[in-house]
């Protein structure tokens, strides 16, 4: 069939480019990429390990930034802290991401695997460049690994495999820095590596698997074992934005040569050249369509435009297109569709950012002590037992006082020590409510309490009086 109808769907009929048809691996030697959207890649990377390695120096109020520590249930997000009882802001933000996800994948295609993803990052902006300074090019690479062992390749290496690990046991030191705080990580290490026997050992078998992913697996956890690359192939359509070769332009393919017209000749303007197939990451050949392993790094489309200068062609044989703009030979446009689901998209983070924001700083419960009754406090008064918690979600410890707002006249009286809770702790404490016999109108009479920290109103919480019958009365 015409190729026009297989476009995109060639991957249907052809095997993984990473494994060869006995079943053996694949090793993939790509050519170091140079051009204008890898230097933008290479600022986004920079600004992101920035973030990464800055992130757990910085505090606010005391706090780390950002901390995620599981065992002892405490989590702090941009300098947000967050407890148990936040759990459905969790829930809620995870299904508005998960959605946020497949909309911006329907239009946009994998530029977060290109641009964000940290497995690209981390593989194509550090392992990646340090194996290109200790052993070369892709072809002297490639060399090293087929000459048999000698003291070149002996030292080679084994200096990239020492440093690869020393990296990998340093990003996961720095990660445990998320979990239990950088002062606590520093803390550790300067008691030494043999003081928590069972971290140690964690961190370096993690360390030992982050290692095998980036000096072994590599473009194999896109293809294999990453969920979201599983899903592209859901979720695109032929409106999604994706690295794209336009085969209407470039087809039928035909050697350079500077002396004749490629129009005249009844050639397409790709000249064959293998450049694109050369610094691909995951060894695809981006002119067989859009395939599982393609990760939109946007490596092809620097190494193609390079290729156009050189031979006086338009540039954008291989650029960000949808299939069907291709298709039709039209530019891409932001059409209604796009234009609705980035209004979608744009909506979902403004949920998750008001929800945030609406998240309360403290989070108080009252409640008529169980199995407790009414008492006569005296001739005029009843009175009721009531227990207090308060989960103190800011960083500063608050002195608490409770009266009561509804009905008046009542008056509540403290049992124990003044009320006096940590940043990050739970308060309890139990007190009497006493109100005027008068003032009830049921045998459950509705109460509202106010909490007061130095004297400011800072919540309500609303109860229930327990009294006796209008008959008992």
């Amino acid at each position: 069939p015409p190729r026009s109808t297989l476009f995109p769907y060639t991957t249907l009929f052809r095997s993984v480019s990473t494994i060869a048809s006995d079943g053996q691996r694949v090793w993939v030697y790509p050519k170091k990429p140079k051009g204008k959207l890898f230097n933008y890649r290479k600022i986004v990377s920079l600004i992101l390990l920035t973030f990464f390695f800055g992130a757990p120096f910085i505090k606010i109020q005391g706090d780390p930034f950002i901390l995620l520590n599981i065992i002892e249930r405490k989590f702090i997000i941009f300098g947000m802290p967050f407890f148990p009882q936040d759990f459905y802001l969790f829930v809620l933000s995870m299904i508005a991401f998960i959605v946020f996800i497949v909309l911006f994948t329907v239009i946009y295609g994998r530029i977060f695997c290109g641009w964000l993803c940290p497995q690209t990052i981390f593989m194509e902006f550090i392992y990646r460049q340090i194996e290109y300074w200790i052993e070369g090019s892709n072809i002297q690479q490639r060399k090293l690994d087929d000459q048999v062992m000698n003291f070149n390749k002996f030292w080679r290496k084994t200096l990239k495999h020492t440093i690869f690990y020393l990296i990998s046991l340093i990003t996961i030191t720095w990660f445990l820095a998320y979990v239990i705080g950088m002062d606590a990580v520093i803390a550790g290490l300067n008691q030494g590596i043999f003081a928590y026997p069972g971290a140690t050992a964690a961190v370096i078998i993690i360390a030992v698997i982050h290692y095998v992913v980036f000096a072994k697996l590599r473009e194999q956890v896109c293809i294999i074992i990453c969920p979201y690359g599983r899903l592209q192939g859901v979720l695109l359509d032929r409106n999604s934005i994706v690295v794209s070769y336009d085969y209407k332009r470039g087809e039928p393919k035909g050697r350079y040569n500077p002396l004749e017209n490629r129009d005249e000749a009844g050639k397409g303007h790709c000249i064959d050249c293998g450049a694109c197939v050369q610094v691909c990451p995951t060894g695809i050949d981006i002119r067989n369509g859009t395939q599982l392993e393609c990760i939109n790094c946007t490596a092809c489309i620097d190494s193609c435009n390079s290729i156009m200068k050189r031979t006086n062609q338009p540039e954008g044989l291989i650029r960000y297109a949808s299939e069907r703009s291709i298709a039709d030979n039209t530019p891409l446009k932001f059409n209604i569709r796009i234009l609705f689901y980035s209004v979608v998209l744009l909506g979902l983070l403004g949920l998750i950012a008001y929800l945030f924001t609406q998240r309360t700083s403290l989070e108080t419960t009252i409640l008529r002590m169980s199995g407790s009754l009414y008492q006569e406090y005296d001739e005029n008064h009843y009175s009721n037992i009531y227990s207090l918690q308060v989960i103190n979600k800011t960083r500063t410890a608050l002195p608490l006082e409770v009266k009561i707002a509804k009905p008046a006249g009542g008056t509540v009286k403290m049992m124990g020590d003044p009320l006096l809770i940590d940043k990050g702790e739970v308060g309890k404490a139990n007190f009497l409510l006493v109100l005027d016999k008068s003032a009830l109108t049921s045998s459950q009479t509705p109460v509202e309490f106010i909490i007061l920290s130095d004297g400011k109103e800072i919540d309500r919480v609303k109860a229930t009086f327990v009294g006796p019958n209008a008959l008992d009365r």
